[in-house]
């Protein structure tokens, strides 16, 4: 039989009494040196030999005796605590009866045999003691399962009155022996506690006290024993055993041991007050240990009540803000300990609120980016931990089922590295009120003495917008918070991360946050000038800006019009994001520039509207209302298409923008830039926006629109997309009777017939246009010279005969006309037509009908504008060529005369040369009418031109008639006021006097009304009698 079998057949007391005692012999006659297994065997053969006596005195008796045995060795007591257990299987209430009284060792004074050894003996004995009867419990509750339950409240008043009636003296060895002895005990409480949790033990909260004063007992400067470590342990070991702490209770020891612990020194100094390498070494694992008991402390604590986590949290506040490195540290160590045991907890309860969950989300942002690594580390584990708990809630309230912790593992695979990751990973979670707290809290944050705090708390804020920015409240006080922050003096990565949060903030709540940037006073200061800038950098939020305040600006009655065009000024003047600006170019330039117009008219020039920032060598510029806009409008373009810039570097659309008379013109201008330096697809975008505004009922916006509607036109891809309504429009608007929008119909006809078959459509128009050449204003005038001069560029021969008899009837009066830029235009249109003229070989008819064209020629000729002169050289040029006069096409080709007037001598020399008398009497009679001009210079130019001939004539053969009609003809003007035209008529006068008249045949010079000219004058002068002045 084996040896747990062979006692229970023997029913003999006596015999059993006689077995135990040589089983009690053997075992105390084994030596040290001798076989352990055999002394275990003998041990554990006493318990089951007297577990089957039947006789109490014997059970007890023998009880005694072997709790007197050596309990020196570990061994020793280790094998009585065996056979107790044993023996409690059948006599348990014997065996714990027997242990008590064996106990009264350690607390009767009277009858302890503790006593009798020599002092410094005693704590050890006592010690030894301890651990025999902690051990004897231990191993009963291991072998009595539920049942030991019944005694162990008696137990745990047996286990403080062994401390509080101690026998010995107190200190801090024996409270470490005791410590040691208990926590061999109550280890075996904590694997026992499903089936202890039945119970409750009235002893439990003594012996917590009991724990805690030992805690508090322990020095906070040094960490010389295992005490503290010990006690916590021992704490944790009755977690969910009956009654659990309250909650003032549980606070009160967290706070407590966080206190005791957290307050020690760092780890380096710890090492550094130590006497040896080995001792230093002993007291970082003691301190390793001690942090390890009191994360499982605040595991019981949270264990017992899991809703007590967030007063566990709030308790590690204080350390987690704390200016030392290492209590944060130790704190945030367990923060994460204690979030990550309620995310694992099998019994997860919904019930578990977060109410500061702003708070604590901030707070493991702050440290994620704390200056110390592991406390990044930590707090990184923390916050996954934190957002398990919260995913575990959420799908248990979506679902309405127990939390499965497999599927949750991969829920959030990577621990956040920043503050901007905690606030994705959080954001999902908060309620209005607590998203709206956490971000005002942020916002206060910002101005952090300690910069990694304040960079955190902009991270944060700006991830928690970007993820939920469309649910905050209370917008208006959180912009104006962070505009007071950006005024103080953040760090630059702190500055801009609150820029870059401020534009998430614009991009889900543009409606509230634009027309309060709008609403503070110009000019405005740097703050709002950079809060602007930013905002044309982010492409979230630019192309949205982009288009309220394009609506500001196109709907002029908000009263925000200045202020809007600033902030786009602002917007375009860094980086801009091309890709919207590029969408919104069309409807965006047409803001600008009727928003240019609108201020034009409005506003005084001296307003200080916007100051430029400039570096602080430079002057700060200032603008008002006009420079604003105007300056706006640069940026747009240079922005957008900065070729159109260069193309109107030297034209003069800038100034011509900023009048109110000729603000069209310059519209024109600028669009001219525009089609030279934009793709076809652009210029459709801009034309679609612009058909919209033709017909408008603000007449700023409606001559805009046609100006750049007709100025369109000069590119063929426009005009292709049109058909017969852009004819339709033009013939409504020359019709009109307003000035402006006549000029502009006409600047469009002018446009549309420079592209092919567009000739036969606006034919119809010459007739009007004629009439339009002899308009009051000057502008129309000129316009209606461009238009009939382009209508024949791809016309017919019949077109261009048309154009041509139309312009020569009133080129005298256009190329006389008082304004530069008529006499220019009618010039140029006259070159040009001439050049048709020439390539369609004209006959002697149309020949004949172009020598009235020479005179005016010969007048303009001697203009002082040069750009009339150069024009005019254009169109005389020309018209000798169609002529065929081969020799004058080379004087006036000849670039190495002096000046203009040589020119006309030259030219008229070689007139006067070809002896064609008719042709030289119609030349002077057409030039007599200009000596009627009320205009100075027409009447000089005509008395030049006139000497310039008659000059170079011998008067002596010209009849006496028509010498009279030249000097009566310049007669009137001897008294002009011009000094020059009273020499001119001198010398004509002079020349005139000095011939005898004496040549007996004499011709007509001009042709009488009702006579030929006299036969033969032709001949006379071939035959030489007619001569001529050198």
């Amino acid at each position: 039989m084996g040896g747990e079998a062979a006692p229970v057949a023997i029913d003999d007391d006596n015999w059993l009494q006689q077995l135990t005692r040589l089983l009690l012999k053997m075992i105390t006659s084994f030596s040290d040196d001798e076989d352990r297994d055999k002394k275990a065997f003998l041990y554990k053969f006493f318990g089951f030999s007297l577990q089957t006596s039947r006789n109490e005195e014997v059970i007890k008796m023998m009880l005694s005796s072997i709790l007197q045995t050596s309990q020196e060795e570990l061994q020793e007591r280790e094998g009585i605590a065996v056979a107790l257990s044993v023996v409690s299987r059948k006599h348990l209430k014997i065996v714990l009866e027997e242990v008590g009284l064996y106990s009264a060792v350690l607390t009767d004074k009277a009858s302890s045999l503790i006593l009798k050894f020599m002092k410094e003996h005693q704590q050890r004995k006592w010690a030894m003691v301890c651990s025999t009867i902690y051990l004897s419990y231990r191993k009963i509750i291991e072998e009595n399962n539920t049942i030991i339950f019944l005694y162990l409240d008696d137990i745990l008043a047996l286990v403080l009155q062994h401390y509080h009636n101690c026998v010995v003296e107190k200190d801090k060895n024996l409270q470490q022996d005791y410590l040691d002895a208990l926590t061999i005990l109550t280890n075996i409480l904590s694997s026992q506690q499903p089936l202890a949790c039945g119970f409750s033990f009235s002893q439990k909260p003594s012996l917590v006290k009991l724990m805690v004063d030992l805690i508090s007992e322990e020095p906070l400067d040094s960490i010389s024993s295992p005490i503290r470590q010990k006690a916590m342990n021992i704490i944790a070991d009755f977690r969910l055993l009956g009654p659990l702490l309250e909650a003032e209770q549980g606070a009160e020891l967290l706070q407590l041991c966080f206190n005791s612990v957290f307050c020690l020194p760092p780890p380096d100094m710890l090492q550094k007050d130590a006497s040896s390498p080995e001792e230093a070494q002993a007291n970082l694992d003691l301190f390793n240990g001690t942090m390890g008991s009191l994360q499982r402390l605040t595991e019981a604590v949270v264990a017992e009540m899991p809703t007590r986590m967030e007063d566990c949290l709030e308790l590690l506040d204080p350390w987690l803000n704390s200016q030392k490195d290492s209590e944060r540290e130790r704190a945030m160590q367990c923060a994460a300990h204690v979030l990550e045991f309620v995310a694992m907890m099998d019994n997860f309860t919904m019930q578990m609120e977060i109410t500061q969950l702003g708070h604590w989300v901030k707070l493991l942002a702050m440290c994620c980016q704390d200056p110390v690594d592991t406390i990044c580390s930590l707090s990184s584990q923390a916050a996954y931990s934190l957002n398990c708990i919260l995913s575990r809630k959420k799908q248990m309230e979506e679902q309405n089922l127990a939390f499965q912790q497999e599927e949750d593992k991969n829920k959030w695979d990577l621990s956040p590295r920043n503050a901007n990751d905690v606030g994705k990973a959080f954001a999902q979670f908060f309620t209005q009120p607590q998203l709206t707290s956490l971000v005002l809290t942020a916002v206060e944050e910002l101005s952090s003495s300690r910069t990694q705090l304040s960079l955190a708390s902009a991270q944060l804020m700006s991830a928690v917008i970007q993820e939920r920015g469309k649910d905050l409240g209370k917008v208006e006080e959180i912009v104006e918070g962070i505009l007071e922050q950006l005024k103080s003096k953040l760090e630059p990565s702190t500055k801009e991360e609150t820029l870059r949060a401020m534009c998430l903030l614009a991009g889900n709540h543009i409606h509230i946050m634009v027309p309060l940037l709008l609403n503070k006073p110009l000019p405005w200061d740097r703050t709002i000038l950079a809060l602007w800038k930013v905002f044309g950098t982010w492409r979230e939020t630019t192309f949205s800006i982009l288009q309220l305040l394009t609506g500001i600006l196109e709907q002029r009655h908000q009263g925000q019009e200045k202020e809007a065009a600033c902030a786009l000024y602002e917007m375009l003047s860094e980086s801009p994001c091309q890709d919207s600006i590029h969408e919104l170019f069309p409807r965006l330039l047409l803001a600008v520039l009727c928003h240019l117009h609108w201020v034009v008219d409005r506003y005084p020039s001296l307003e200080v509207v916007y100051t430029e920032n400039q570096s602080p060598e430079k002057e700060r510029k200032v603008f008002n209302p006009v420079g604003s806009a105007l300056e706006l409008l640069k940026l747009l373009l240079t922005a957008a298409f900065g070729g159109v810039m260069t193309s109107t570097e030297d034209q003069k659309c800038w100034e011509l923008l900023c009048n109110p008379v000729s603000y069209y013109l310059g519209a024109i201008e600028l669009t001219s830039g525009i089609v030279k330096n934009c793709e076809p697809a652009i210029l459709q975008q801009i034309l679609n926006h612009v058909k919209n505004l033709l017909c408008s009922l603000d007449n700023h916006q409606k001559i805009l629109a046609r100006s750049i509607y007709a100025e369109l036109l000069c590119h063929e891809s426009v005009t292709e997309t049109l058909g017969q309504d852009v004819v339709d429009n033009l013939s409504s608007w020359i019709m009109e009777p307003d000035l402006v929008i006549k000029e502009i119909g006409l600047r469009g006809i002018s446009n549309l017939a420079l592209h092919p078959g567009k000739s036969e459509t606006l034919k119809s128009l010459v007739p009007f246009l004629e009439e339009l050449l002899r308009n009051e204003e000057w502008r129309v005038r000129v316009q209606a010279v461009k238009a009939l001069q382009n209508i024949p560029h791809h016309g017919k021969r019949k077109d261009i005969k048309l154009v041509l008899g139309s312009i020569t009837k009133q080129l005298p009066a256009l190329v006389s006309d008082e304004k530069d830029e008529v006499r220019i235009s009618a010039t140029s249109a006259l070159g040009h037509i001439l050049t048709q003229v020439r390539q369609l070989k004209p006959g002697s008819a149309l020949r004949k009908q172009m020598n009235s064209l020479l005179v005016p020629l010969l007048l303009s000729l001697q203009d002082n504008n040069t750009d009339a002169v150069k024009a005019c050289r254009r169109a005389l040029t020309e018209w000798t060529k169609v002529m065929g006069w081969r020799r004058l096409t080379s004087i006036v080709e000849d670039t190495n005369f002096r000046d203009h007037f040589h020119m006309l001598e030259e030219t008229c020399k070689y007139l006067v040369s070809t002896r064609k008398t008719q042709f030289l009497g119609d030349l002077l009679l057409q030039s007599f009418e200009f000596l009627k001009s009320c205009q100075p210079f027409l009447r000089a130019a005509a008395v030049t031109l006139i000497a310039s001939v008659v000059l170079k004539i011998n008067l002596n053969y010209i009849h006496e008639e028509d010498v009279q009609l030249i000097q009566n003809s310049i007669e009137s003007l001897r008294n002009d006021p011009q000094d020059d035209i009273q020499d001119g008529v001198s010398a004509i006068a002079a020349h005139i006097n000095n011939s005898n008249h004496q040549a007996t045949r004499k011709k007509n010079l001009f042709k009488k009304k009702k006579k030929r000219w006299l036969p033969g004058l032709l001949r006379s002068i071939c035959q030489g009698r007619v001569k001529y002045c050198s």
